[in-house]
């Protein structure tokens, strides 16, 4: 049974993405909410029921008490019938009333709104671009996608299970109050008054309240996986000590909010007690006297008794629940703050995939200054042929990895186009584009799983044969073979750790190269793609690059400039403009800021980029 209920709702079905998601808390959630309307009023209608089966067990409580005045015999004989279906009710159609509610709650809410929250706020962050991501914590973005779902549950949870169950419950409280003694009401409406202004004391300052405890706590998150992240330069700088501070200071702050949080809770928890005393000696007096005044029975001050004696019990728990409420709206309005941030790179609406005939690219009068005014590419134009070999040069900050950014689409250059056979590469699909581009970065990280699972991410569909063929052009296979990680799992099924840290520098580049091997895109972009190798690795390794780049448009960036004095072309980037463009030779002749770089090198390095970034 409980599977029926599990399933009445897809987690995963379809949806239409939007790229300017509700910024609005209740349109947020109520964006989510659409796959569940029919489950929600289903789950509010027995919520209902459930209190209100709660409220006549009290008033038949009352009632039985009134029937123990008969002569036993006479009692039975009268009412046995009646006590005997009312028994059967009890032990029969109240569970299974209860039985639907939780279930509801429990197994078809719970589990599959948090899943679908978790589901398609991941599928809106992947659609960000590589700046959105640039500019924040990897830690607090995962952070946010993760507590974000689990606080929207808490916050459907407390909808059903306490608040409309406790209004349903207060409304029956009254009418059966006021059918013995309209009387009975006016302590009962004056403490529910007293009661309300509590509640709006602690609501008032219990969302504030969380939503800087869960920043805080989302600050942590960030700072301790960028600790984490990078252990390597923690261990030896020796920061031990100062990323403990770090974190501390983040640590103390989330500690002062859950403080002053907190505090509001004792406040409440003290107030409410008392009120709670009102409400019975009230109520429970009122009754007494009403009693003693001949105006109410023995069974209407049992009945009085009970239901003060279970509101009493009920108000702690009602106050929590909406303090928790609350509590989570803050965490999930915090989230929001990463999962309903517009998608500012998007395809058009008419986008077309890239058909790519040529390889040619144009790039004109494109300037890219990251929203600074300064830095990046200012004012570049440039053709590319089809097949044509281009190596790109220039100190640090000349702006040559935002030429490769804008190419591959990372952002949208702030002026100009860039033309591939044609297609402006702002107005086709950015996979199609992404796809008909192979790239080796200088940063080689890998995903954290198998040897083979990252040779395939470059061709989803690739056979395993294929993976191997990529894996030995790359010069990988052998060392391949010879790994084993701490589970036991050996060569190409070998986990390589978070971003390949099991590997060395020189392995990560070999697997990201036989990944771009396998993927043969007809566009090749290489910034430094043996800089992590060893001498004798790399020179084993060259004809495979050139290989590689063989009926291929190729743009690589490089610092050491032998490994690209065979280009077609040679362009050198400075301050963001192409001050030099021609062959080796023919630059080297020009006796301008290429030849200064060669002349300069040391080791093969381009000394005047050293400079630059020391």
């Amino acid at each position: 049974m409980l599977r029926f209920f599990e399933g009445l709702v897809d987690p995963y079905c379809a949806y239409t993405e939007t790229d300017r998601p509700p910024q609005t808390l209740w349109r947020f959630l109520l964006q989510y909410a659409g796959p569940f309307k029919t489950v929600f009023w289903l789950t509010g209608i027995m919520s209902v029921v459930v209190a209100a089966i709660e409220i006549w067990l009290i008033y038949y409580m009352g009632r039985v008490v009134d029937l123990l005045g008969d002569e036993p015999q006479t009692m039975w004989q009268q009412y046995g019938t009646e006590l005997i279906l009312v028994a059967l009710f009890i032990l029969i159609m109240r569970p299974l009333l209860q039985a639907i509610d939780v279930a509801l709650l429990n197994n078809t809410i719970l589990p599959n709104f948090g899943t679908m929250i978790r589901w398609r706020a991941h599928r809106q962050v992947l659609r960000q671009s590589v700046g959105w991501f640039e500019n924040d914590f990897a830690g607090r973005v995962a952070n946010r996608i993760m507590q974000t779902p689990s606080a929207a549950g808490e916050v459907v949870f407390q909808v059903f299970d306490a608040i409309s169950f406790s209004l349903a419950y207060l409304l029956g409280a009254a009418i059966l109050l006021s059918s013995s003694d309209p009387r009975l009401l006016i302590p009962l409406l004056g403490w529910f008054v007293l009661y309300g202004l509590l509640m709006r004391w602690t609501i008032k300052r219990v969302g504030p309240a969380s939503q800087a405890a869960s920043n805080a706590r989302s600050v942590v998150t960030g700072r301790v996986v960028d600790a984490y992240t990078n252990i390597h330069s923690v261990k030896m700088f020796a920061h031990h000590d100062q990323e403990l501070a770090y974190a501390k200071e983040a640590i103390e702050e989330t500690r002062k909010t859950f403080q002053a949080e907190m505090r509001i809770f004792t406040i409440m928890d003290v107030t409410l007690v008392l009120l709670n005393g009102v409400l019975i000696i009230g109520v429970v007096g009122w009754a007494i006297l009403l009693w003693m005044q001949g105006s109410a029975s023995v069974g209407v001050v049992a009945a009085a008794t009970a239901l003060t004696l279970r509101l009493n019990a009920m108000t702690g728990w009602i106050m929590w629940a909406l303090t928790t409420f609350f509590r989570e709206l803050g965490v999930v309005s915090e989230g929001m703050e990463t999962i309903a941030q517009p998608i500012t790179l998007t395809d058009d609406t008419d986008a077309k995939p890239l058909k790519l005939t040529e390889g040619k690219i144009e790039i004109k009068g494109v300037s890219h200054h990251y929203g600074r005014g300064s830095g990046g590419l200012d004012n570049v134009d440039l053709t590319i042929r089809r097949g044509e070999k281009i190596g790109l040069v220039g100190r640090s900050g000349a702006g040559k990895s935002t030429l490769v950014k804008l190419l591959l689409r990372f952002y949208d250059a702030e002026r100009g186009q860039i033309l591939i056979d044609g297609q402006d590469i702002a107005r086709v699909q950015q996979d199609s584009l992404r796809l008909a581009i192979g790239m080796v970065q200088q940063d080689s990280s890998l995903l954290h799983r198998s040897v083979l699972d990252n040779i395939r991410y470059g061709r989803a569909d690739a056979t395993e044969e294929e993976v191997y063929a990529a894996a030995r052009q790359a010069q990988a296979h052998d060392f391949i073979l010879d790994l084993e990680d701490p589970e036991g799992r050996r060569g190409y099924a070998a986990q390589v750790g978070e971003r390949g840290v099991k590997l060395s520098g020189g392995q990560r580049q070999r697997v990201t190269l036989a990944r771009v091997i396998l993927k043969d895109a007809p566009i090749l972009l290489l910034d430094e793609a043996t800089s992590a190798l060893d001498s004798e690795v790399e020179a084993a390794i060259q004809d495979t690059l050139y290989g590689m780049m063989e009926g291929k448009t190729v743009i690589a960036i490089a610092h050491r400039l032998s490994t690209i004095a065979q280009m077609d072309r040679i362009l050198v980037l400075d301050q963001g403009r192409i001050v030099e463009d021609g062959s080796h030779d023919a630059l080297l002749a020009r006796g301008g800021l290429y030849a200064e770089f060669w002349a300069r090198q040391s080791g093969g390095f381009l000394a005047a980029d050293i400079e630059e970034a020391s």
